[in-house]
């Protein structure tokens, strides 16, 4: 185990560092606590032309111990309103779900986690996903069984994305002024 984490920190190191030398346009990224390569703080700015235009999004990534063979977790701390986002701020998209068959059947394996994606991969499909929500799979099946009033908070973001676009609009709009002030 101690090697495996070995593994995983040096390679989280690297990617710190090539993110430091290469930054790339639309996010920033960081350690939480200096002391910790396995907790990082991701700042998301709004992708051009999208209803998120002109916010900063905070967001926490927490990799396992395995990494890069298992996916990490990625949670929006500041708040946030999509259809592919829990109520307490999970990211739910395909590539951080486990590697391997999808139980539900709903996701091929290549489109889930697989050990070539890095911290950059990760977060230019969360930019993807913020310009283009997902709203054929609200939230993970697994999650909503576990967390069944995530799940409706999930169902009614896919309803509203649905039906209503103009109040979902609206929350957006708030929310991206909101992430500005807090600047």
């Amino acid at each position: 185990m101690a090697a495996t984490t070995s593994q995983a920190s040096l390679l989280l190191q690297k990617q710190l560092k090539d993110l430091a030398k290469h930054p790339v346009d639309g996010f920033s990224a960081g350690l939480v606590d200096d002391s910790n390569v396995f907790e990082w703080q991701v700042t998301i700015i709004g992708p051009p032309d999208t209803l998120y235009e002109g916010g900063y999004f905070n967001a926490i990534m927490s990799f396992p111990q395995n990494y890069p063979n298992s996916p990490p977790t990625v949670r929006f701390t500041s708040e946030m309103w999509h259809p592919n986002v829990y109520s307490d701020g999970r990211v739910c998209i395909s590539i951080l779900h486990p590697p391997g068959d999808d139980p539900t059947g709903y996701e091929l394996a290549s489109e889930r986690w697989t050990p070539v994606h890095t911290v950059e991969s990760i977060v230019l499909s969360i930019i993807s996903m913020l310009s283009s929500p997902n709203d054929e799979s609200p939230a993970n099946i697994e999650a909503a069984v576990d967390l069944c009033s995530e799940f409706l908070a999930d169902v009614l973001a896919q309803k509203e994305w649905r039906e209503t676009r103009d109040d979902f609009k609206k929350k957006v709009r708030r929310l991206v002024r909101k992430s500005q002030e807090m600047l």
